[in-house]
């Protein structure tokens, strides 16, 4: 029996598949690695994802839109990390930037698309 996440925001979409994806590789780090920044990224990308499936019911959205970007930002810095100390190869680093890229685009949208709305 397949269950199928199914989100009327494409950016929510993203967020899981990049957790579906990134999470059991970043448990797979070495031990050092693994319970301090690997257990940071992966507490990052979960806050991430459930701070966006519960903005989408807020009524205002803007503030928490704002900071998300930067938790974000959080993310992509220590991946970079991960791939400066060679636990991460160049293809799985290229792969999981584009993803945080794509989840970065959807997010810089939707904080555009509030302003927009609050400024009418």
């Amino acid at each position: 029996m397949e269950i199928f996440l199914m989100s009327n925001l494409p950016i929510i979409q993203k967020t899981y598949d990049f957790a579906l994806w990134y999470i059991p590789i970043l448990n797979k780090l070495p031990r050092d690695h693994r319970f301090l920044l690997g257990d940071r990224i992966i507490s990052g990308i979960y806050e991430l994802l459930e701070s966006l499936i519960q903005i989408q019911y807020e009524k205002e959205k803007l503030l928490c839109l704002k900071q998300l970007n930067g938790k974000l930002d959080v993310i992509r810095h220590q991946t970079r990390l991960l791939m400066d100390f060679k636990l991460l190869p160049l293809y799985r680093y290229n792969f999981a930037n584009q993803s945080i890229n794509n989840i970065g685009r959807d997010l810089g949208g939707w904080i555009k698309q509030q302003q927009q709305r609050i400024s009418r």
